[in-house]
């Protein structure tokens, strides 16, 4: 077994620790006390359908025998669970199961039931603790960073809060049961974190592409190790998205936008975000970016699994429309990170829709270059 990896996002006093190893469930009940998270009070896991039958009993079992009150809530897997109606349920369970100002909420999941299970923390009592304990690779980049939200019909990821968790507890062993698919998208955002921050790591991805995808306990914990470095960083230096933070959105205005349209079904997250990256890249050429940019994002994903290309049945004027209601659309003009090399991204906030819609319709027709 591999050793524990352990990082911090420094945020003065609400700094926090994140956790990186395998077999670390068994030892939630010491990493929670080592954190401040007081047994007096009951303590709700938030968990969906698919996680609960593998991990729920372990770790109410661990806490248990730790000291702590445990409640648990099970809500529908995917998306459509970061809901209103959804977040509602959760209020009413967390006020039936008794908990106060000192409880926390536990998210054991991947990305929606951590963005929500955060939202419930941050709006109950106005902010109660919580603790991430992400089951996805996904799950690396949601955890870290406070961001929490639930999606409106019109817009993801539009109704939520800055909420920072007390910590990170990622067991790769919960990793082991992800079907391939979850995987490859899981590791779209791990190569995200290569190409805006780490030119070094992106062709480690390349590399070891193989190895991530047979979810090799070493290589997963490096890239998750690297991939929070990156985000950690990012978040101490600008918390609440004033400016550096943007740059975690590489591929994600036309991606967001592609699940949107697609419904939230057919596309899963990480893979709406790799073709997303794809055209933030091929952006970058148009406006005067090295082809290697391209050339490079194209082929580190296909190397993972991931999609480089639209799928040509999404209508183009319905892409555009779901971007002019994403946060990142300002004044008339798109807010897009666009790729100055490998590893290297800036800030646009004047790329016009014309040029946007030109970059839809090639996706339509991305090949893989090898």
């Amino acid at each position: 077994m591999n050793a524990m990896r352990e990082l911090s996002v420094e945020l003065g006093e609400r700094s926090y620790p994140i956790f990186i190893g395998e077999g670390l469930l068994e030892q939630a009940g010491e990493l929670f006390e080592k954190q401040g998270i007081g047994k007096k009070s009951p303590v709700l896991i938030v968990t969906d359908e698919h996680v609960a039958v593998r991990h729920l009993d372990k770790l109410v079992d661990v806490l248990q025998r730790s000291g702590y009150q445990t409640e648990s809530a099970v809500v529908p897997p995917g998306e459509t669970s970061k809901s209103l109606a959804v977040f509602e349920d959760l209020m009413t369970k967390a006020l039936q199961a008794g908990l106060d100002r000192k409880s926390t909420i536990v998210a054991l999941g991947g990305g929606v039931v951590g963005d929500l299970a955060g939202f419930v923390a941050a709006s109950y009592m106005r902010g109660i603790k919580f603790v991430q304990v992400p089951t996805t690779i996904l799950a690396h980049d949601s955890s870290v960073g406070g961001k929490v939200a639930v999606n409106h019909p019109q817009a993801k990821n539009i109704i939520g809060a800055f909420h920072q968790p007390e910590l990170v507890l990622y067991d790769l062993n919960t990793l082991q049961t992800l079907p391939a698919r979850e995987v490859s998208a899981g590791l779209s955002e791990v190569v995200k974190h290569g190409l805006i921050w780490d030119s070094e790591f992106v062709q480690w991805c390349d590399d070891h592409g193989d190895r991530l995808l047979a979810l090799d306990p070493e290589a997963l914990g490096y890239a998750l190790y690297k991939g929070c470095t990156v985000k950690a960083a990012v978040v101490s230096r600008d918390e609440r998205e004033n400016d550096l933070r943007m740059i975690l959105n590489l591929g994600h205005t036309i991606g967001h936008a592609l699940e949107a349209v697609a419904g939230y079904n057919e596309l899963l997250h990480g893979e709406a975000i790799s073709i997303g990256m794809v055209g933030s890249a091929r952006l970058a050429v148009e406006l005067g970016a090295p082809q290697e940019v391209l050339t490079v994002t194209k082929r580190v994903l296909s190397r993972v699994g991931l999609p480089v290309r639209l799928p040509e049945h999404l209508d183009t004027d319905r892409i555009m429309e779901a971007m002019m209601h994403d946060k990142k659309f300002l004044e008339g003009t798109m807010i897009f990170i666009v790729p100055t090399a490998i590893g290297q991204v800036e800030i646009n906030k004047s790329v016009s829709t014309e040029l946007v819609r030109k970059i839809v319709e090639q996706l339509k027709q991305e090949a893989v270059q090898a």
